[in-house]
């Protein structure tokens, strides 16, 4: 029950109770099948295989649907030759055998290796086509993702039905692939039947890539909604920062819906990024209360993200200090986070070891501690800590900003120049630096300071540094959109990680200088830059 409950913690510790005191109730195929399930989802092999062992010895018959499950848990678990290992092994295989191990493909080697796998499945069924359609979807292969859909709908037995929709919006939303995305509404708007999960769906792809209104239109449209729905509308104006709407939508939501653990991690993620302190205190304080709802991580990490950014860091702290469950990395990285933007250096050092206890392999916060003292001039701790943090195997997560032009998505890092356009994008990367000094520019070389990097350079000097910081990845990006777009034409930029302060500063400029609606959407939160403003308000 937990496991199918999205408990897989509790569905663990559960089966370790009754295997350890003994209940007299011997193990069946249902029991080794959930805790598989659960260790899945906590990417705990280990645990797993020692269930199916127990099972075994038990004399629980490994089935094809055991094995299945031992599959996806080591695909989950990115332990791609393990699961080689066990769909070989299989005597009997079964078309969930096949599209489970082309998920664990895709997942693991990539989807060119997962389209290789595809084409030599014996048979296919609709999830297959739709793992196989997102994966061209999320990697930006908008023409063949199209392609595999018009041979799923005519050249085979299988239609679109609306799990295979719904995977094709997922990945659209992570994608931010606008054209599958009006593909599939256009689609569904010819279908008979409604689905409110495809609607759910509908409303979540249009609020990640950025089209506000195009999703609170499909949400008001809709002639039902689950709480699933409300929640991923109230999620998409938090992310656009526009928190006063998500407080109304959610006071419309309590005549309609019972709010959940994901609506409250909504609202109070909305408080948070539209720096609504007072509303953001009395919704937590008051979830048990008011919805019989009991704060769990998610909630502190939101509330302590709230109180960090609007400076009330001894709160925060006692927050964290207090909570009845162990803080995690999100938790303390907050946190940190916020001791970076305050200059709080000895508690950001002393939340740095608690995070290192936690997570040895953290590197982010190490990033973020190291650049503090560059910061404050102190370059020697913070060529330590940089030195500590490659000693022990970090790497930083390079920066990638995507755009989409023409059908194509355009993909960009730090100083690239893999591009085919590039020598005209570095032309216009100098036209717009130097349009924006002359309308008030002024970089900002803190967000250059030496950081881990792949290549394990160092940036020296002035100059240097400021050409680093000219060719960041989203700069990049909107001297392509500039280059290749109409003028007046938006556009949308998608990045993997926060935008740093130089590149926010640079966009309000330039968005001002060009007249061009900038949208950026980074990992937390969506910016959009008009007029030499910025719908965050300065606050994120």
């Amino acid at each position: 029950m937990h496991g199918r409950r999205g408990r897989p913690v509790e569905a663990v510790c559960l089966y370790k109770e009754m295997m350890g005191i003994g209940f007299g109730v011997g193990l069946d195929e249902v029991t080794v099948l959930c805790v598989v399930n659960a260790c899945a989802q906590l990417r705990d092999a280990g645990a797993g295989e020692a269930a199916v062992g127990c099972g075994m010895k038990s004399g629980v018959k490994c089935t094809v649907k055991v094995w299945n499950s031992v599959i996806g848990m080591y695909g989950k678990c990115g332990m791609i030759w393990e699961a080689r290992r066990v769909f070989e092994a299989m005597e009997e295989r079964s078309v969930v055998t096949w599209t489970i191990m082309l998920d664990c493909v895709v997942r693991c080697e990539g989807f060119r290796s997962g389209r290789g796998w595809f084409d030599v499945m014996p048979v296919r069924n609709a999830v297959a086509w739709g793992i196989m359609i997102k994966a061209y979807v999320v990697n930006g292969f908008t023409g063949e993702a199209l392609a595999l859909i018009s041979e799923m709908v005519l050249g085979s037995s299988w239609g679109l039905n609306f799990a295979t929709l719904c995977s094709i919006l997922s990945g659209c939303a992570q994608s931010g692939d606008l054209m599958v995305g009006f593909w599939v509404h256009g689609y569904v708007l010819k279908m008979v039947d409604r689905n409110v999960m495809v609607d759910t769906a509908l409303v979540d792809m249009y609020a990640k890539c950025g089209r506000l209104n195009k999703a609170l239109g499909t949400f008001r449209s809709m002639p039902f909604r689950t709480v699933v729905t409300w929640n991923a509308m109230l999620h998409g104006l938090a992310m656009h920062g526009q928190g006063g709407r998500t407080l109304e939508l959610f006071s419309d939501m309590l005549k309609e819906a019972t709010p959940d653990e994901v609506t409250m991690t909504a609202v109070l993620s909305a408080c948070s990024h539209s720096g609504l302190v007072d509303q953001g205190r009395r919704y937590f304080i008051h979830m048990g209360t008011m919805y019989g709802i009991a704060p769990q991580m998610e909630h502190y990490a939101c509330m302590v993200d709230l109180l960090g950014r609007a400076g009330y860091l001894d709160e925060a702290e006692n927050l964290v200090r207090t909570m009845p469950m162990r803080p995690n990395e999100v938790v303390l990285g907050s946190l940190i986070s916020s001791c970076g933007t305050r200059g709080k250096l000895r508690l950001a050092e002393k939340l740095l070891q608690d995070l290192i206890n936690i997570d040895p392999s953290n590197t982010e916060c190490h990033v973020l501690l190291a650049n503090m003292y560059y910061s404050l001039g102190k370059k020697d701790e913070g060529d330590l800590l940089h030195r500590l943090s490659r000693r022990h195997g970090a790497k930083k997560v390079p920066g990638t900003s995507s755009i989409h032009v023409g059908g194509h998505v355009h993909r960009f890092t730090a100083g690239d120049k893999s591009h085919p356009c590039v020598q005209d994008i570095y032309r216009k990367l100098d036209e717009v630096i130097g349009k924006a000094k002359l309308a008030g520019y002024v970089p900002n070389l803190s967000s250059q300071v030496s950081a881990l990097c792949d290549q394990d350079l160092k940036v020296e000097g002035l100059e240097e540094k400021e050409q680093a910081l000219f060719s960041h990845s989203e700069k990049l990006a909107v001297c392509f959109g500039l280059l290749s777009t109409k003028h007046g034409t938006p556009l949308h930029i998608f990045k993997n990680i926060r935008i740093c302060q130089d590149c926010h500063s640079a966009m309000k400029i330039i968005s001002k200088v060009y007249e061009r609606e900038i949208v950026i959407r980074d990992r937390s939160r969506f910016h959009n830059f008009k007029q030499g403003t910025c719908s965050c308000s300065d606050y994120w």
